[in-house]
Parts: structure tokens; sequence; C-alpha cells
């Protein structure tokens, strides 16, 4: 937790913060222990980030007094993320992760190779995405979360979603085997396409080409998604 990220509730109309829930609390305790006295660096959900000074922290709440919130958050990435659905473990790191990196937009998709299960995990309740975008906002000191959207079918999503996407991004398929390498250090609005365990099946591949979809590969090897995804981002912005 480098950024304490205040929810409105945590203000008061006198310009000071209380955290009461026990994971933050538990966060100052033992990992940054933390004492009345400390400067610590805080964010506003959606606004500006600044100092506040502790004034107190025992086990049922941490006081602050704020001292300024005039920095604004880091600079988002130009980048509307399309994820096949993956396993809801890896769901939940990726999800911490692209949203370190400056991720604001995503959607998760289903394809031919995601497990229908999936759609059921508890992993996708708004309360649990919620909690891994904030934790992936905290690691690192930003302040504006992503909207998480959700299509349970390709083809509608090909039809109805897809060429609006396309409109005004460039769209970039990752996938095994596309003959030209992902390129480097791009900044212009981007859609990428980011496929399940096993990859895109043909047909899909096939369709999201002919859309209007570039293909590009990461080399030879072949990564996990939240590995692919994390890499991909990095090497293209």
């Amino acid at each position: 937790m480098n950024l304490i990220l205040l929810a409105p509730h945590d203000l008061t109309d006198d310009g000071h913060v209380c955290i009461t829930d026990p994971r933050r609390l538990m966060h100052l305790r033992d990992v940054h222990r933390s004492a009345p006295g400390d400067l610590m660096t805080v964010g506003v959900q959606g606004g500006a980030m600044g100092k506040a000074l502790l004034t107190e922290l025992t086990a049922e709440r941490a006081t602050f007094k704020l001292e300024n919130l005039d920095e604004p958050p880091p600079p988002p990435l130009p980048v509307h993320l399309v994820l096949a659905l993956p396993r809801p473990r890896m769901l939940a790191r990726t999800l911490e992760h692209v949203t370190a990196l400056g991720v604001k937009e995503i959607t998760l998709l289903h394809t031919k190779r995601v497990e229908k299960s999936y759609w059921q995990s508890p992993e996708l309740r708004t309360d649990k995405i919620h909690q891994h975008l904030i934790l992936g906002l905290e690691q690192a000191c930003d302040t504006q979360l992503p909207s998480v959207t959700f299509s349970k079918g390709f083809r509608p999503f090909l039809e109805q979603q897809l060429p609006d996407l396309l409109s005004h991004r460039r769209g970039l398929l990752a996938h095994p085997g596309m003959p030209n390498a992902c390129p480097r250090n791009i900044s212009e609005p981007t859609l990428l396409l980011v496929g399940p365990e096993g990859g895109f099946i043909n047909w899909e591949v096939e369709q999201l080409i002919a859309a209007g979809c570039e293909g590009m590969h990461m080399g030879p090897r072949i990564l996990r998604v939240e590995t692919a995804v994390t890499a991909l981002l990095s090497r293209l912005f």
C-alpha cells in the first residue's frame, strides 16, 4: 500500500480523515509500522493526491489531518484491454497488475476456450473486482478506478461492440504465430485483445483480423495470461 486510497466516506467536513476498516489498519500497523506524527501519501478515489499527517492509530481507527491534496494522479495508458476471461485466480492477479500499470478500460470476453464455469466465479462479484482494482491503485499510487465490463458472447462482441471500439483505436490482437512482432513505444489510442489459456481458436482470429485488428506476437515463448498482459503493456507503452 504505497498510497492510502480514501473513499469519500473516509473524509470529514473539517479536513480530517478517519479510517476504520481492518485491512488498511493492519497494513498501517504491521507493514508501514506507522506512528502518530508520520506524514503519509494519500489520495481520494477519482481525485487528487497529497499528504496527510497521522494523528492517531489504534486497533479501531486511524485518523489523519490533511496537509494538501493538489497532486494529479499519473496519466492513464491509452488502451482499452479486451481480455478473454481467465481462470479466477489468474483474473484476480491480472486485474491488480493491469490496474497498477494504468489501464482504465477493461472488457472481460467469453471465447471458445473460456470455461463457462468461470462466469459463475465469486471473483466476478462487483465487490471482489473492486477490491482487486483498489489493490492495484494502492500499489501504483493512482486514484482513478478502471471500468470493467463483461461481454459473455463472442459473436455479439464482434458484431455489436468491436466496430465502435475500433472506430478511434488501433486494434492489436496478441496471438502466437502471428507474422508481425509486437510494436514498441506507441502512444496512439489502442484496443489490445488477449486470448485465454490455449489462445483464440482459428475462427476467432480470422474474424478479429477481418474486423480490422492487427495480429502480433511476443516471440516464440508461450506465456501465462497474467505474464503476457504485463509484458505486452510494458512493451507497447
